[in-house]
Order: C-alpha cells, then sequence, then structure tokens
C-alpha cells in the first residue's frame, strides 16, 4: 500500500512551487525534467537512502576493528569506561557491520532496524557523561565530537524512513497523469 502525502508540513506547496516553475523561461522542459526527477527520487530514493546508511554502518563498525584506526575510538573508550574497551570495542564494530550489512543486503530489515535503535542511544552518552568532549559551550557550541554524535539524528530518521517500508510502504511520486 502506498501512502501519498502531498501537503505534509514536511514538504511545500505544490502548487505555489508549480505556479513560479511556470513563469520561468523553458518552463514546459523544466516540468518535464522536475516530474522525471520527482520519479526517480520516488523510485529509487530509499533504496539509496538504505545503502548509503549501510555503507556508513559497515564502514564505521569495521573501523573500530582496528585499534587506533577509528577516530570515535577514544569517545567510545571514555565513555563506556565502566566495561572492558578491549572487550567492548569489538562487540560494537560487529554490531554496527551487522546493522550495515543488513541494510546493504535489504535481507531481515525488522532486526537490523531493531540493532539500529538499540544503538543510536549509546551514540548520544558522551553528550551527557563527556560534556567538555562535546561543548566549546553549552547547549549549543559544539565541538568537532560533538557534531559528530548531533549528525546521528539523520541517521535515526534515515532508519525511520526505512522502516517505514517494511510492511511495503514507498514513495509516490505525486506527478501529472
Amino acid at each position: 500500500m502506498a501512502y501519498n502525502v502531498p501537503n505534509s508540513p514536511s514538504s511545500p506547496q505544490p502548487d505555489m512551487e508549480l505556479a513560479l516553475l511556470r513563469r520561468l523561461p523553458f518552463s514546459s522542459w523544466l516540468e518535464r525534467f522536475d516530474i522525471w526527477l520527482t520519479a526517480l527520487l520516488a523510485r529509487y530514493g530509499i533504496t539509496a537512502m538504505r545503502v548509503g546508511l549501510g555503507i556508513i554502518f559497515f564502514w564505521f563498525g569495521a573501523l573500530k576493528l582496528v585499534p587506533g584506526l577509528s577516530p570515535a575510538e577514544d569517545l567510545v573508550r571514555n565513555t563506556i569506561y565502566f566495561i572492558n574497551p578491549d572487550i567492548f570495542l569489538p562487540i560494537l564494530a560487529v554490531w554496527e557491520m551487522a546493522i550495515g550489512l543488513g541494510l546493504l543486503t535489504g535481507k531481515f530489515m525488522r532486526l537490523t532496524l531493531l540493532l539500529l535503535f538499540l544503538q543510536m542511544p549509546g551514540t548520544a552518552l558522551p553528550l551527557v557523561l563527556l560534556p567538555e568532549v562535546c561543548y566549546t559551550r553549552f547547549p549549543f557550541g559544539l565541538t568537532l565530537e560533538g557534531q559528530y554524535i548531533i549528525k546521528n539524528l539523520v541517521l535515526i530518521t534515515a532508519g525511520m524512513v526505512i522502516g517505514s517500508t517494511v510492511r511495503g510502504g514507498r514513495l509516490v511520486a505525486n506527478v501529472p497523469e
């Protein structure tokens, strides 16, 4: 079943955009291109998001398997200080690689997304446990480490969008017939 939400709060009013588009030179070519591009993005966008997210998780996980290679290694060691990092880091690495493989293959998506959503809160722990590492000025001035953590909001929301497709949901381009 496809859900079509043309005027959701996250999308601008299409009528206003089309009215502006039609005033431009070469408007018929631009409109045809817009229809083609919108259909292309609707058809392949979620797959591209899933594969891109899979690459990120697999890559970041693989880096954690080699001591000193992951830029997040010290952050993990200092955050999860109550567990031996020589044991925890390889477990986290395999966990992230499993998420990556699930996303890359598109198999076992419910389990893959469960692993993703269970892992993500742990990535935010340094914001609370290591504020001196994450902030230049609390709450908005972020260090590079803080930015690295906050960007996980994009990973979480991408997982939410991908999760909306496990029962066959998909994006639909609202294009003229």
